[in-house]
């Protein structure tokens, strides 16, 4: 508890301008390795199955306060109840500030979702959570965080600031997606920079085209099915896609095809596959209800379905541009999509300036 805590208070102290990573060195700077690994393992051990949910309803029951109290006397006991009091806001505003940090995370995922048919995720996944809103779930859980925990417990000694403390969504939940879908489009904007500049010019040129073109929808798929294509395959061209997908998964179907000169080519879903992962090795996973364990994992899985569905919808709206608003609102609507799955997948692929090729693609 107090490493949780420590590390929470940490995280929360807004008068420490140092980078987060920083501040969770500092709160371990005097613990070894080996103890770290031993407080991780115990946190696990403690946190399986119902163990949690049982500790706090032994430590609720009138039993347990009145065995507790007549151990340490009533005054030691106040200090006691106080102190854990103090250390739940503590934890408690950690909670709401991550919560609230992974909102435009959520509504990434949530766009990228929301193009994929149930058809089509059901291919994916033998879970029904994603049919669920990511968006909604966290508001229930700030929501639940604010009414259960902040307002019942001294956040007077916390760092939480009003904004901290007020309702998130008292409008409802569009004008809160709609404020962070913009968070989206600049976090991917960037995260396309630094993949390659040249290609930011396809998504702006997307924009204005939709903005300032008669036929703004036809060049604006144009734009982002050449940003899909061009981004994947500069940094992992054919071969060595086909080369990863030998190398890591090569039993799932779907990723390669033979044309008709019977060449063998990676799919857009291997290549979409490919860059999502940075190339990295997939890791084995323990086999569940939900997944047999083999292929790629859930979340790489999604995104890589996402990126080939926006391009499947692009061609469709490239080659029946008839200038109507439906089409330009189904390209807004594609394009929230593929901006949440970029933004999402650069981030899982760990893309660096270093690890990318010096040279730029020039300007078509």
């Amino acid at each position: 508890m107090e490493a949780i805590v420590s590390l929470c208070k940490a995280l929360t102290n807004d008068s420490d301008s140092r980078p987060w990573q920083d501040r969770v060195a500092d709160c371990f700077s005097d613990v070894t390795e080996d103890r770290i690994h031993e407080l991780f393992s115990a946190f696990v051990e403690e946190a399986q199955g119902d163990k949690p949910l049982r500790w706090v309803e032994d430590f609720k029951s009138e039993n347990c306060k009145d065995f507790v109290e007549r151990l340490l006397g009533a005054a030691r006991y106040r200090l006691l109840v106080q102190a854990l009091k103090e250390d739940g806001a503590v934890v408690a505003l950690a909670l709401r500030r991550g919560v609230r940090a992974l909102t435009p995370f959520a509504v990434a995922w949530s766009d990228a979702v929301n193009l994929i048919s149930k058809d089509q995720l059901k291919a994916v996944t033998k879970t029904d959570l994603l049919s669920m809103s990511a968006v909604q779930i966290l508001l229930s859980f700030d929501s639940f965080l604010g009414e259960k925990l902040l307002e019942a417990l001294p956040m007077e000694v916390t760092a939480a600031t009003a904004a901290d403390l007020s309702d998130w969504a008292p409008d409802g939940v569009d004008p809160l997606v709609t404020k962070f879908r913009t968070f989206v489009t600049e976090a991917s904007t960037k995260r396309v920079e630094r993949a390659n500049s040249a290609l930011v010019r396809k998504i702006r040129g997307a924009r204005d085209a939709l903005e300032y073109s008669d036929d703004g929808t036809s060049q604006a798929a144009n734009s982002l099915i050449e940003l899909i294509d061009r981004i994947m395959r500069e940094k992992f061209p054919p071969k060595k896609v086909l080369d990863w997908i030998d190398a890591n998964i090569p039993d799932e179907t779907g990723l390669t095809f033979r044309d008709k000169d019977g060449i063998r080519k990676p799919t857009k879903r291997g290549e979409a596959l490919c860059f999502l992962y940075g190339g990295d090795t997939v890791t084995p996973r323990e086999a569940t209800q939900y997944d047999d364990g083999e292929g790629a994992d859930l979340i790489h899985g999604v995104l890589a379905l996402a990126l080939v569905t926006a391009r499947n919808k692009l061609q469709d709206l490239k080659h029946s541009d008839q200038g109507t608003p439906q089409e330009r609102e189904q390209l807004m609507t594609v394009l929230s999509a593929l901006e949440g799955a970029l933004m999402l997948g650069l981030t899982l692929g760990a893309y660096t300036e270093q690890s990318l090729p010096p040279a730029e693609l020039p300007a078509a």
